[in-house]
């Protein structure tokens, strides 16, 4: 049963793929690439008849990187230009260039202004060519992307938060507070089922915050994560040993 569960992680942690820096290195926020290639693929589903096979980004080659002002979470790329890797199907009756340059387009544009991914590039390749108006986008892993199913509020409910004894009142709050930030859809638990982590240190290291959530439909996910960092690092600053630092990770977002 141990293997098992290791397995069902190991998958689990491949679908979500890499864990994508959001906005510089001041920011201190991260969004999967599952959730920034969902994103992008309705971009790309705006342009008729193109069909992305696949998509990923990653690390710019060649590209300095900057050390983030927050500590990341586990296994999360540190802040620099990304690249996009895009294969796709084009449309038959339309010029090739054309077609690649409106996906270019759209996947820089929306990467940049509907998440605040800092891409600088989009590496295209045309894979067929095929008649009609299908559209859509594969996961990082290959498979269809689809939407999550829709919580139920007592799964909300029944999400874990990080903490034992004295600990577990003050993490329950900073949940109660990231979650009322406007632009919140939900906390979400994809790392360790721990929408929340507290994580106290002696000074100088102080206290240490890490949210994972779910970013409403109409809200930028960078604000949101900004406004949430703020929030939970005011509301702890009282009580915690030290400076209180603080991470978001986004996991789903409607932008």
């Amino acid at each position: 049963m141990k293997t098992e569960a290791w397995t069902q992680a190991v998958r689990h942690q491949l679908d979500l793929g890499r864990l994508l820096p959001l906005g510089g290195p001041g920011d201190g926020t991260w969004i999967t690439e599952q959730a920034a290639v969902r994103a992008l693929g309705r971009a790309a589903a705006e342009i008729p008849g193109v069909w992305l096979e696949s998509l990923r980004i990653g690390p710019a080659p060649l590209e300095p990187v900057s050390e983030p002002v927050v500590r990341p979470p586990a296994s999360a790329l540190p802040p620099g230009p990304l690249r996009i890797e895009a294969a796709f199907t084009a449309p038959l009756g339309q010029p090739l260039p054309h077609t690649a340059d409106q996906l270019r387009s759209a996947l820089l544009n929306a990467a940049a202004e509907r998440l605040g991914l800092a891409t600088v590039t989009a590496d295209l390749r045309v894979m067929d060519l095929r008649k009609g108006p299908e559209t859509g986008v594969k996961s990082p892993t290959g498979a269809r992307a689809t939407r999550p199913a829709p919580e139920t509020a007592a799964a909300r409910s029944s999400l874990p938060v990080t903490g034992t004894g004295s600990m577990r009142k003050p993490v329950g709050e900073l949940a109660d507070v990231a979650t009322g930030v406007p632009g919140v859809a939900r906390l979400t638990a994809v790392l360790g089922s721990r929408p929340v982590k507290v994580e106290d240190h002696d000074e100088p290291s102080g206290r240490h915050i890490e949210v994972q959530l779910a970013v409403a439909p109409g809200h930028h996910p960078l604000e949101v994560a900004r406004a949430v960092r703020a929030a939970v690092a005011g509301a702890a600053a009282g009580d915690a040993p030290g400076p209180v630092t603080a991470a978001v990770l986004i996991t789903e977002t409607a932008a």
